[in-house]
């Protein structure tokens, strides 16, 4: 029987996901299909009883549903529990609905070797709704200690100050002044994503030697990535870290580790042209 899987999230219409997912299945003779849930967020609960009745064998999750999710699941794993931040479901051997995060792994795999180079220096995360905490335990594990939060609203950089406790908060006013004082700008938002708003300011008071990720992938390059990429800063979209923690999700629920080969890499960044 056909296994299915798929993503929720909102906006989906965007995700590359079943792109990804499909093609592994093919290239490795899986027998499932990926595709888009479009699901709101009263029929999360309705996603997890389809896990459990096994018509559905395995969901990412994705914005804004990462931390709504997590009431509905049977137990937290791993960076899941930390970060309290689900983007990936499956049954387990007992017959529980498990909530895994492997937007870490993804964070760490694409960029760890940029952060490493970086050890002692500031890094500024931009945005704190469902990647963030994500973004901060990469951060975190990859060793960097002087992380500071900025959000439009100031309560959810609180909120997860409760939980890592050595986070510093900026104001989203003073954002554009301040971003010139660190070294690893992460943007953990929705701003710039394709059809959606952008950043209202240039980062024009940013380091020589910044580095810049975009969490967002499609597009390849939002309007804050293009400038800087203008200005020889070091940019990085979210495309790599898409793929790392899909890879990590695949071999979850199939026990079969895919390789991320030259001919998956063209044909995603196809789909984004």
């Amino acid at each position: 029987m056909t296994k299915k899987f798929g993503i929720i999230g909102k906006p989906i219409q965007h995700s590359l996901s079943p792109i990804l997912h499909n093609y592994w299945f093919e290239k490795y003779k899986i027998d499932a299909n990926y595709s888009i849930l479009d699901v709101n967020e009263n029929h999360l609960a309705d996603i997890v009883k389809r896990i459990k009745n096994k018509d559905l064998t395995g969901v990412n999750v994705t914005l804004p549903f990462k931390q709504k999710i997590v009431s509905n699941v049977d137990i937290l794993v791993n960076d899941a529990e930390i970060t309290r931040s689900v983007n990936t479901l499956y049954l387990d051997e007992q017959e529980k609905v498990i909530g895994e995060n492997t937007d870490v792994f993804g964070l760490q795999a694409a960029y760890l070797k940029e952060v490493e180079a970086s050890l002692n220096k500031k890094a500024l995360i931009i945005g704190a709704g469902g990647v963030s905490p994500s973004v901060i335990l990469s951060l975190q594990k990859s060793g960097l200690k002087d992380i500071s939060i900025v959000n439009r609203t100031k309560e959810k950089c609180i909120f997860l100050k409760k939980k890592f406790k050595n986070l510093k908060i900026i104001d989203w006013e003073n954002l554009k002044y301040e971003i010139k004082d660190f070294d690893i700008v992460v943007n953990a938002t929705s701003l710039g994503l394709k059809g959606g708003e952008d950043f209202d300011f240039n980062f024009e008071q940013t380091k020589t030697n910044l580095i810049y990720i975009d969490t967002i992938y499609n597009p390849l390059e939002t309007k804050t990535f293009k400038f800087l990429k203008d200005k020889d800063i070091k940019v990085y979209n979210g495309l790599d870290m898409f793929i790392y923690q899909g890879q990590k999700s695949f071999y979850l629920w199939n026990k079969v580790n895919p390789e991320i080969d030259q001919k998956l890499i063209e044909l995603l960044v196809s789909k984004l042209k």
